[in-house]
Order: structure tokens, then sequence, then C-alpha cells
């Protein structure tokens, strides 16, 4: 009866126990393979990183344009070439700088003014060595507003200059070595001719008669013995100090017969510096609203 018991026993464990090395195997064969996928997987999406990088450079190096890939690429780095017009323009643009209609042509120590391009509206060559201008230097520059010729060296200006500058509302001409003043064009608003030789016999009775949209006028530092005849009612600002202007009379700045008249635009004249003892000539300030600057001896 205990064989019997035994055998049993045995039986029964045989079953329970045998199987096991199996099912571990198998857990380990599945194991494994997971593993496998994973580091499969970990590989590729490192490769994949590195293509975003350095390998991916390494490769666009082996790629190579065939010609016509070439010729656009080409087309598209190098600007057409400019046309004749373009070319005549140029060598102004390489010495001055051109920008968005102005000319920049500053201590580049040119001698005369240079060929401007027509859509130009503002030149300023300011501190060069030109002496003389002329019509031909403004021909067909219908554009123009405002030139400066500040610190040149010009010593006389055709009359014919600036009379068809139509649109010019600025015109600077200080410190030069000018004698007289041109013809000056009708929509003028600004005139600078400050620090240079001009007499009063180089200014013309009708010089500035009819320009009617004068608003500031700078004639100081010169040799004019008297203040300039038919200045225009717009006039705000006139500075003639440090000339040598001896005397004024009731029709200078007034209207010596109209009692009512006043002079309201003006808000500036400066007169010192001049042998002239403004207190003399009390009348000729009758119809300013502020008394001009200078001396009252």
């Amino acid at each position: 009866m205990k064989t019997v018991h035994s055998t049993l026993f045995l039986l029964l464990l045989v079953p329970l126990t045998q199987p096991a090395p199996q099912t571990q195997l198998d857990l380990h064969t599945e194991y494994g393979t997971d593993n496998s996928e994973e580091t499969t997987v970990n590989h590729q999406d490192y490769d994949d990183k590195h293509l975003d990088g350095k390998y991916i450079k390494e490769n666009e190096t082996l790629i190579i344009p065939d010609e016509k890939n070439l010729q656009l690429q080409n087309d598209e780095v190098i600007p057409s070439l400019p046309t004749n017009k373009e070319n005549d323009e140029m060598p102004t643009c390489l010495l001055c700088v051109c920008l968005s209609g102005s000319v920049y042509c500053e201590e580049v120590d040119i001698d005369s003014v240079p060929p401007l391009p027509k859509e130009s509206a503002y030149l300023y060559a300011r501190f060069n060595k030109i002496k003389k201008l002329t019509a031909k230097d403004f021909a067909d520059m219908p554009n123009l507003r405002r030139l400066d010729f500040t610190g040149n060296l010009i010593e006389d200006i055709e009359d014919s200059t600036f009379s068809k500058l139509s649109l010019l509302e600025e015109l600077t001409l200080a410190e030069n070595q000018l004698l007289r003043l041109p013809v000056l064009p009708p929509k003028l608003t600004l005139l600078n001719a400050k620090h240079n030789k001009i007499k009063s016999k180089g200014i013309k009775a009708n010089t500035f008669k009819k320009l009617n949209k004068l608003s500031f006028l700078y004639l100081d530092h010169n040799d004019l013995e008297s203040v300039p005849p038919n200045l225009p009612e717009s006039l705000r600002v006139i500075h003639l100090q440090f000339n040598s202007i001896s005397s004024i009379t009731d029709d200078t700045f007034c209207k010596a017969n109209d009692t009512r008249y006043i002079r309201d635009r003006i808000e500036e004249i400066r007169l010192e510096g001049n042998p002239i003892a403004l207190g003399k000539h009390p009348n000729s300030f009758i119809c300013l609203k502020r008394l001009p600057i200078g001396s009252y001896f």
C-alpha cells in the first residue's frame, strides 16, 4: 500500500515539474525576440537622428547637379547687366552715394558737378573743389528740389544756371568765393549764401522781387554795403550781420508813404557787426513786430 501511494505521488509530481524548463525556455525566447526588435528600432532611431545632422550633409555633398541646375543657380546669383543708361550713370554713383533720389558727393575732391541720374531731387556736394556752376550742369534735371554746395571754391555762376529749375526750393552756396548772385528760380524758399565775398553791386535790383515763396535769406559775412532791394513779403528770417552796411532808409523794410503797413511775417532780422547805428533810423523799423538784432548807438 505504501508502494502504491509513493508511485502515485511521483506520477503527480512529474507533470508538475517537467513542463517548467520548457516554459522558462519559451519565456526566454520571447524576451530575446523583444530585445532584438527594440535594439533594431533603437539603431534605426539613431541613424535617423544622425541623418538630420552631420550625415545628411555628407550625403548632400555627394549630389552633383546637372548643367541645367547649375545654369539656374547662376541666373539667381548673378544680377543682370545694367543697361546703357545705367552704365552712363554708374561712375557718379560709384564715386558718390545715390539713394532714393538723393546724391551725396561730400568730400570727394570733385572740381565740377558730376553727371546726375535724371530722377535726382537732392544733391549734396559739400566740401569739394568746384569753382564754377553752369546751366549745363543741371540740364534736363526737372526734379531737383535742393542743392547744397557748402565749402567749395565757387567764384562764378552763370545767370541761367538755376533759372529753369522750376521745382528748386533750397539753394545753399555758403562758404565759397562768390562776388555776385545769379538769377534765382521762382519757387525758392531758402537761399543760404553766407560767408562769401558778395558786394551790393553783385545783386541786381530785381533778384528777389518775384520770389514770393522765399522765407529764409542768409547773406551774412559778405561785403554788402547796403540791404538788398525789393525783399519779398514772404520773408521770415533775414541775416545780414557782419557785412559793410552803413545806412538804411525808411523804405528798406517798411513803406515810408504808408504808416499803416505792417510786415507781420518777419520773425528775425540780424544787422549786428555792420558799421551802422540803428538808433539813428527809428522810422526804418516802424512796420516790424520785432526790432533788428544789432547796435543801437
